[in-house]
């Protein structure tokens, strides 16, 4: 299988890529620098290595990207510094995501390309009308007002389950929604849950990249995982943490 990778030199995106060259899958990863990836991958010849920045992309440079790929995983966000959460670009996961499905439906694949965009558990899953308390919803509409990336997080999971929706002839999609990410070496247990079981403000769980990236991958590998959330946004937690 051929996948596309965006956010590939991020801190769960390095761990997407391992597991799924682990699995013995083809790469085409997008990075800003090469100097943060690893050595090995310059010397895969399994990684087709773009140096862009996503948002520089043009509709026909990504399908270029993108052809041949059965599946697209989308694992940027913002740093974590003044200009990275309040600098330009604003909307850099909703734009990323518009830009692939739209470079995605250009080449008009027979079977739709299976997409996994990494979000978080902050943000709701309105087909489902998850429940929040009062106080989080104030919360929330703060967060709304005082980072941008929780807008661009909320915005870029309601265009796939709004716009791309369930029945797109070309995208199929899943948004995986970890709580508190942690940093670990190896996978271990986790449990997947279609809605959050704890507040994500107030009770947050915990979860490592690792964890995450193994469940993104085995959307991606295994199509009865990729069947049974096809379309939904499961919360994902480490076990025993």
């Amino acid at each position: 299988m051929k996948v596309l990778v965006l956010g590939a030199s991020g801190a769960t995106g390095k761990h997407l890529v391992e597991q799924l060259l682990i699995n013995g899958h083809k790469l085409v990863i997008v990075v800003r620098t090469i100097s943060n990836i690893p050595q090995h991958w310059k010397q895969n010849e399994n990684i087709r290595i773009e140096n862009a920045e996503v948002n520089e992309l043009s509709p026909s440079q990504m399908a270029e990207l993108c052809k041949e790929c059965e599946a697209v995983a989308l694992c940027l966000g913002h740093n974590l510094s003044w200009k990275g959460i309040y600098g330009k670009p604003r909307k850099l996961v909703l734009d990323a995501v518009k830009l692939t499905c739209k470079a995605i439906a250009i080449n008009t694949p027979i079977s739709p390309v299976k997409f996994v965009l990494m979000n978080t558990t902050g943000n709701r899953n309105r087909d489902l009308n998850e429940p929040i308390s009062f106080v989080q919803k104030i919360v929330i509409a703060l967060l709304r007002l005082l980072l941008p990336p929780h807008v661009d997080n909320e915005q870029a999971a309601d265009y796939l389950r709004v716009e791309i929706g369930q029945n797109n002839p070309y995208v199929n999609w899943v948004a995986v929604r970890p709580d508190n990410l942690i940093n670990d070496d190896k996978v271990t247990g986790y449990e997947l849950y279609p809605s959050p079981i704890r507040s994500a403000i107030f009770d947050a769980g915990k979860v490592s990249r690792i964890n995450v990236a193994h469940f993104m991958a085995s959307l991606i590998i295994n199509n009865s995982i990729w069947n049974k959330w096809i379309g939904k946004m499961p919360v994902i937690y480490s076990k025993n943490i």
